[in-house]
């Protein structure tokens, strides 16, 4: 995987390559990186220097066409004649400038451990280069190569090595000069809006991707793409970043007027501060990085499956997940015994797997305003405990799964009484409440070994199978803690379910404030977002599909009106959209009607029997018209595609079904999944099929649409893979002219499913 040639570095995985060279004066010059080369492509590859630049500030007098301003670098450093961004800040006893050169290497099996961050696991070797600097300071820069998955991984460790204390500033985790022009894909958003993606033409002007909320944030996601203009889902080049790290977090993208752009990622320098005393070091996050030429989609499905291979703790790699049921949207916070096991049984029947109890089952937390920090169980609503609801809960055939806040602390709380010094507020100023919270301030020992202990005792009272880790509570008061409270953030979790690797992680923070690398190392699976609604869980999903697996996406099914957004969404669109990631479902379950009740019932039932598909399966963003997404997972000889609409237009026009990833020569059968379509959605259309003209809000519509549906088109063709990524016609949509059962019945917002299955006779060789 990593070759070394008289200076040149080759570091290949299945499909790409990245090349390094030492140059004359030590520096570490980017060659290559991108699709497959090897060492004898290396100087056709290289930027040519043959002739020096006007306005160039030469590093050297002897040469001067060497100017560090046009060399495309791995690292580079200030006041050395190069104006661009510089990955290192710092004071030394020599001022800011640094000038960091080649000094030995070595090549690791495995990984090079790290004590304190998570790391991407397993890789096949690493590289590790040391780069001095006169100052006094020793810079180790790793890559690892992952080559089964056509990612390699960066960081950098700084060691003071001089006699004086240095104080590092900004100090990025990989430095990339990529020539090509290129457009900087960001995932940005908000609350109930995450995860939406921004495209911007990278030019002279930098562009920046960061968050200084304290977390990697639904503001900013840290993951980012580098696509060349004209790349597409399915063709171009495209380069994808990421980050092992869940704090504030920095990249940008800059093209210099040679046609070299500058890529850079790492911890964010707002704020930030490291003093280093002699013989002290530094370590930067692990950065994430591939190369497809095949697309979005090509670049999509080496990061995922980095995820699932080699992110997410060993115990849940390929694991399926249950499909669970999440009391909060039914009962909030007040809830007795009696009212959890009714939602139980309902649940159970239905087909779930695992019953959430959320907020509200400790101290005095009957609100927001009081008892968080406090996990001693509230027997007046548990009078039993936990154990006692455990017990019942395993009756019914249900795992028990349990929220937790253990980051935050309310004022009114016996925790914050005890020991108000523990929260994070800025001295000599008024306190800063976000949802009536502050900060524990995690860099403080006895704080995590309180949260260790307080949360460790609660999970090995009762037989817990999940948890829901949450942290609802942004902070500009960590300041140059920032980074610190991030590493005790992890210790606290690597001490609690380290031990007890068969419980469920599921992070979760107001949604997606969380959605990064460095916590699905140690659980597999986070909140995308607290909206549930379909059609904006359409553009979220779709969002963080471009970098992390449907096996990381907490997805579920809610009630209709939204509580987001108020807007009316049919119970099968709600399931389609959630079968793409982990279902579960959070509504009331006390007012479902028999007609809904069935449905889900349904919804369960496929999921359950395409689980590893949805969850597994390689993921592709198909093409789609204009209002609608269309989305495909593959695996061995089946595949399932959803299509989903936006608003139903007047008079449509004809729909194909164009799908990705199958067999030419094969033949599949293509099935629609069995929807089923409300009575009382028709209002005053129903005269049309009764011979009675029936008032649609009065007593027999509304008995009738409790207990009757209508089945939608059933759709069945057969097709050979040529055939279905070409695109075949699928029937016709309703189009204001009548009704039979051959037409598809998709109002606004509505949604089809489809399986497509293999067929036997073709076995596994039909490629």
């Amino acid at each position: 995987m990593i070759e070394v040639h008289d200076g040149l570095f080759c570091l290949h995985t299945k499909s790409t390559s990245m090349l390094l060279r030492r140059t004359a004066f030590g520096h570490l010059e980017l060659v290559h990186y991108g699709a497959a080369a090897d060492a004898a492509d290396a100087d056709a590859l290289a930027v040519k220097r043959t002739i020096a630049y006007g306005c160039a500030t030469n590093y050297a007098a002897n040469d001067p066409t060497y100017c560090l301003d046009v060399v495309p670098l791995a690292w580079s450093g200030e006041a050395r004649g190069d104006y661009r961004e510089a990955p290192i800040e710092w004071d030394t006893d020599l001022g800011a400038a640094s000038d960091f050169r080649y000094a030995a290497h070595e090549i690791l099996d495995g990984a090079a451990i790290m004590e304190r961050l998570p790391q991407a696991r397993t890789p096949d070797q690493t590289l590790a280069i040391t780069l001095t600097d006169e100052a006094g300071a020793e810079l180790i820069l790793f890559f690892s190569v992952f080559g089964d998955t056509d990612v390699i991984t960066r960081r950098a460790v700084l060691k003071n090595t001089s006699d004086t204390p240095i104080t590092v500033k900004k100090l990025m985790s990989s430095l990339l000069d990529l020539p090509g022009r290129f457009v900087m894909t960001t995932f940005s958003g908000g609350w109930i809006a995450e995860a939406r993606a921004e495209r911007v033409p990278v030019g002279a002007a930098r562009v920046v991707n960061e968050a200084v909320t304290g977390f990697s944030s639904n503001r900013h996601n840290p993951g980012f793409l580098l696509s060349e203009p004209d790349a597409g889902e399915d063709h171009g080049r495209v380069y994808g970043f990421n980050l092992i790290w869940s704090g504030n977090h920095y990249a940008a993208a800059q093209r210099s007027f040679q046609g070299i752009t500058r890529v850079m990622q790492g911890v964010s320098p707002a704020d930030f501060a490291k003093k280093l005393a002699p013989g002290e070091s530094f370590c930067t996050p692990e950065a994430v990085m591939s190369f497809s030429d095949a697309g979005f989609n090509g670049l999509s499905a080496h990061m995922h499956d980095f995820v699932n291979r080699h992110i997410v703790p060993a115990h849940w790699q390929e694991r399926e997940r249950p499909v669970l049921y999440n009391s909060w949207e039914g009962c909030g916070m007040d809830f007795t015994e009696r009212r959890l096991v009714e939602l139980a049984k309902k649940a159970a029947k239905l087909g779930c797997e695992l019953f959430v109890l959320d907020d509200g089952w400790f101290g005095a937390r009957n609100s927001e305003t009081a008892g968080l920090g406090d996990y001693a169980v509230n027997k007046k609503k548990l009078p039993d405990g936990l154990t006692g609801l455990a017990d019942k809960l395993r009756a019914l055939g249900l795992d028990f799964g349990l929220w937790f806040e253990p980051e935050a602390v309310n004022p009114d709380s016996d925790l914050y009484r005890a020991h108000p010094d523990w929260a994070i507020t800025e001295p000599g100023r008024e306190p800063v409440y976000g949802r009536n919270e502050l900060l524990l301030d995690l860099t403080r020992p006895e704080v995590r070994d309180y949260i260790v202990d307080s949360v460790g005792a609660v999970l090995d009272s009762a037989d817990i199978r999940y948890v829901k880790w949450d942290m609802n509570r942004h902070s500009t008061a960590l300041g140059a803690k920032a980074y610190d409270y991030i590493l005790g953030f992890y210790d606290v979790l690597r001490r609690i379910f380290a031990p007890r690797p068969e419980i469920l992680l599921e992070n979760c923070a107001s949604g997606g404030n969380r959605f990064d690398l460095g916590v699905l190392c140690f659980g597999p699976q986070v909140w995308a977002s607290d909206d549930t609604d379909p059609i904006e869980r359409l553009d979220i999903q779709n969002g963080l599909s471009y970098l992390y697996p449907l096996s990381c996406m907490g997805t579920h099914v809610s009630a209709a009106p939204h509580s987001q957004t108020l807007r009316q969404t049919p119970l099968s669109t709600r399931g389609n959209v959630s079968f793409f990631g982990l279902l579960g479902y959070e509504l009331d379950l006390k007012f479902l009607s028999s007609v809904d009740e069935k449905d889900i019932r349904s919804q369960i039932e496929f999921y359950k029997k395409y689980r590893s598909l949805f969850q597994f399966g390689r993921f592709t963003r198909l093409p789609a018209p204009e209002g609608e997404t269309r989305w495909q997972v593959a695996r061995e000889d089946c595949a399932a595609a959803g299509m989903f609409y936006r608003l139903a237009p007047a008079a449509p026009g004809m729909d194909e079904l164009r799908l990705a990833d199958l067999a030419p020569k094969a033949r599949y059968t293509v099935m629609a999944r069995q929807q089923n379509l409300r009575v009382g959605d028709f209002g005053e259309l129903v005269r049309y099929v009764v011979p009675v003209r029936l008032n649609p809000k009065g007593v027999v519509m509304s008995t009738a649409d409790s207990i009757y549906v209508m089945p939608d088109c059933a759709e069945v063709m057969e097709a050979s893979g040529a055939a279905l990524m070409s695109g075949i016609r699928l029937e016709n949509r309703y189009a204001g002219t009548g009704y039979n059962e051959n037409i598809r019945m998709l109002r606004d917002f509505g949604s089809r499913v489809y399986i497509v299955q293999k067929q036997k006779e073709w076995g596994d060789s039909e490629t």
